[in-house]
């Protein structure tokens, strides 16, 4: 059975979440989790708080089942772009130039392998 997560509104650009979204995907939990750990970017902290708590929501759903025995994996996580900030920096000669402060949606699923296998 899938457990979802979703992060909404993480002020962080979308391009730069997804360098480390790319790299969990497909990872088993545990290994997943070894490489948020131990990442240095800063957005690695805040997935890696999402991967917890999708497991957690995969706990909730499955109580008969043990987390080791479920072999789990990020089986999807996609980075959508959200609200974006606009606003105004002084440039020379009177003129303005627009920042935009970008922010991101993360959703993340977890799904355990014998589930993917069966399907197939």
């Amino acid at each position: 059975m899938k457990a979802v997560a979703r992060l909404r509104n993480c002020p962080t650009s979308p391009r730069k979440m997804r360098l480390v979204a790319d790299m969990i995907r497909g990872q088993r939990v545990d290994t997943a989790l070894n490489i948020l750990k131990f990442d240095p970017r800063h957005s690695s902290n805040r997935l890696e708080k999402l991967l917890l708590s999708a497991i957690a929501n995969w706990e909730n759903a499955n109580e008969g089942e043990s987390l080791e025995t479920a072999n789990l994996v990020v089986s999807e996580i996609f980075v959508d772009s959200a609200r974006m900030l606009k606003r105004l920096r002084p440039a020379p000669q009177g003129r303005a130039h627009r920042i935009r402060k970008r922010s991101n949606h993360v959703t993340l699923v977890v799904d355990s392998l014998s589930t993917k296998t069966e399907k197939n």
